[in-house]
């Protein structure tokens, strides 16, 4: 696996991180650097360390289904690329489960109101299982590395860097453009994790050849 294709994976698997990060920014009336690489270093870590434990629940069966590896690879990059889509693609809500009584957190809704800055809370409590929500996906992939015989050390840093940056942004871009880009986050990156895992089967099929 090319370097291009490692940072496309990553970048896929950065998106359900962006789309919670967008909705962090939506709560706040001025998104602060501190608190978008905050918010994109929580994701980056779990992004990243996700496919070492993947990877090492893979190597241990890698070699009894060696014959399979291409097969079990492109199924789990399509099924998360599917769920991906899916998701992006499913009319949503509010973002606020409480609302309207909690005072609603959606830039968008009609009845809400936005809070004061720095109301949006960033502390392990919240953020742990955001984080770790986001990264089961990559937790997967990590399994398929272990088929593929990726370098680990490589693919686990450029996941999770990508997922830092990304995150970041998604921070300062959910407070400047709102809900807008969440669906269309989320559909480019299922795509993206699809058509890597055909690819990877057409490879091992020898269909294509690059």
């Amino acid at each position: 696996m090319n370097f291009w294709e490692l940072f496309l994976i990553a970048a896929g698997l950065s998106m359900d991180a962006f789309a919670v990060s967008v909705g962090l920014g939506l709560s706040s009336s001025g998104a602060a650097i501190r608190k978008a690489l905050t918010a994109g270093a929580y994701f980056g870590v779990f992004q990243a360390v996700m496919p070492v434990v993947g990877y090492m629940a893979g190597a241990l069966f890698a070699k009894q289904i060696v014959a399979y590896d291409h097969w079990i690879a492109f199924g789990l990059l399509c099924f998360l690329g599917w769920k991906m889509i899916a998701g992006g693609l499913k009319k949503k809500g509010c973002l606020d489960r409480e609302c309207p009584a909690g005072g609603c957190r959606d830039r968008e809704c009609p009845a809400g109101e936005r809070p004061p800055d720095g109301e949006v809370s960033l502390r392990p409590a919240r953020m742990l299982p955001l984080a770790l929500a986001t990264s089961i996906d990559a937790l997967a992939v990590g399994v398929s590395f272990a088929f593929l015989r990726v370098s680990l050390a490589p693919a686990a840093a450029v996941i999770g860097l990508t997922t830092l940056l990304l995150s970041a942004a998604g921070v300062k871009i959910g407070n400047l453009c709102g809900t807008r880009l969440k669906s269309w986050a989320e559909i480019a990156g299922g795509a993206v994790l699809a058509l890597i895992g055909v690819k990877i089967l057409l490879e091992h099929l020898g269909i294509i050849g690059f």
